[in-house]
């Protein structure tokens, strides 16, 4: 363990504050947290035959495994939060962690539809307070110019889990079973809480006197016009990615689905990369960046829909704009929010999972009434949206330095 952990564990924050090194042991630990959630989260979506046997049901019913997952996430995040604010972060860290080792630890043994939706659902309520506390909790650690590093180093578990952990887990689970993978998850979840109980130092709650109401968050300068571009970005995203093998059947690329993810999530990890190296200096012309180059995505996706080459360029693109959105987004917020930072990434993690189903419904209506074809100009329109939104945003929420 290096002097600045050393230090922020003791509780010497001067000597941390004065420091430019980052706690990168503390802080994987966080990225950790966000690799299991997301790997909990999407794990089932590469199983469903197997879950599906396993528990006797269909292969739909076992993909509400992951639809009960997000309603616990979309509907705990910020009533959690709000009547948390006082609790010390580190135990809440770690009854959030605890809940995943319980859930899949029982998802592992389960061999009931009802109790495995029954702890689907409060693993997703696990989430909703992970979600709403990772972002802050980085920045904590951190004095103001090192924040959106911080999160972003938080954050790199996404991208991990999305662009490795979930085909591993699905490789794994088609040669010794779906059990093991939850099993292995459940391990992983054990690691974590004593990682955190010893490398994550502890910050206090608000003050009773210092705690904010829903609506004093929400009016916050800034506040509304990061939760709208989070809302427009990443639905338009899920748009994208929940009807990837449709679109890629209309281009007559339906076998090349796996390999068009892959892209998407090596470029995305690049994304996060490039974003963390960067947020804290250019904050505003990286929202405005990654939001032009997910829009040329769509418009070559549009226009050049039956060559698998320009659609390879265009999943590029879209991964490198996508990889460190959230950085970006969590980073916002939080500078807007200042100290009701907790209770602003837990609005972020509400909209963010509204994005998610409303990706699914938008998505599924368009396909249905119109076809692959009509998801370019959707994303276009939301993509224009969001520009908008962030480009009148340049005092507050995406601010101009």
């Amino acid at each position: 363990m290096n002097t600045n952990e050393t230090s922020i564990l003791s509780g010497d924050n001067d000597e941390f504050e004065q420091s430019n090194r980052l706690p990168i042991t503390a802080l994987l630990a966080l990225a950790l947290a966000g690799f299991v959630t997301i790997l909990t989260e999407a794990l089932p979506a590469g199983l469903l035959p197997q879950i599906g046997e396993g528990l006797g049901v269909s292969q739909s019913l076992a993909g509400q495994l992951v639809t009960v997952y997000a309603i616990g996430s979309l509907v705990a995040a910020i009533p959690l939060m709000a009547i948390t604010q006082g609790v010390r972060r580190r135990p809440l860290l770690l009854v959030a962690i605890v809940g995943f080792a319980i859930a899949n630890t029982v998802t592992t043994f389960s061999t009931n539809y009802i109790l495995t939706i029954v702890v689907r659902f409060l693993a997703g309520v696990s989430a909703g307070l992970l979600w709403a506390l990772l972002a802050g909790y980085a920045a904590r650690m951190v004095p103001e110019h090192l924040k959106g590093r911080a999160i972003a180093i938080a954050m790199v578990g996404t991208p991990l889990a999305l662009s490795l952990g979930v085909p591993a887990g699905t490789f794994i689970g088609t040669l010794v079973g779906w059990r093991a993978c939850f099993g292995i998850m459940s391990v992983l979840a054990l690691i974590l809480i004593v990682w955190v109980r010893v490398n994550v130092p502890d910050f206090p709650g608000q003050a009773v006197g210092k705690r904010f109401s829903l609506k004093q968050v929400f009016i916050l300068p800034g506040i509304r016009s990061v939760l709208f571009v989070v809302l427009t970005f990443v639905l338009a995203h899920n748009i994208l990615y929940t009807y990837i093998a449709p679109f890629l059947r209309n281009a007559n690329m339906s076998e090349r689905t796996d390999f068009a993810l892959l892209v998407f999530g090596v470029t995305a990890m690049f994304g996060i990369w490039i974003i963390g190296m960067l947020v804290d200096r250019h904050l505003r012309a990286l929202t405005l960046g990654s939001t032009v180059l997910f829009g040329a995505a769509a418009l070559v996706l549009g226009i050049a829909s039956d060559m698998p080459l320009a659609i390879y360029g265009a999943i590029s693109a879209w991964g490198l704009s996508f990889g460190g959105a959230a950085t970006l987004f969590q980073t916002a917020l939080a500078k807007a929010a200042g100290g009701a930072a907790d209770v602003a990434q837990s609005m972020l993690v509400t909209a963010w999972n509204l994005a998610i189903a409303g990706g699914g419904i938008v998505g599924g209506i368009l396909l249905d009434s119109i076809g692959p074809g009509a998801f370019s100009p959707a994303l276009l329109m939301l993509l224009i949206a969001a520009l908008l939104a962030i480009w009148s945003a340049r005092r507050y929420g995406f601010p101009a330095l």
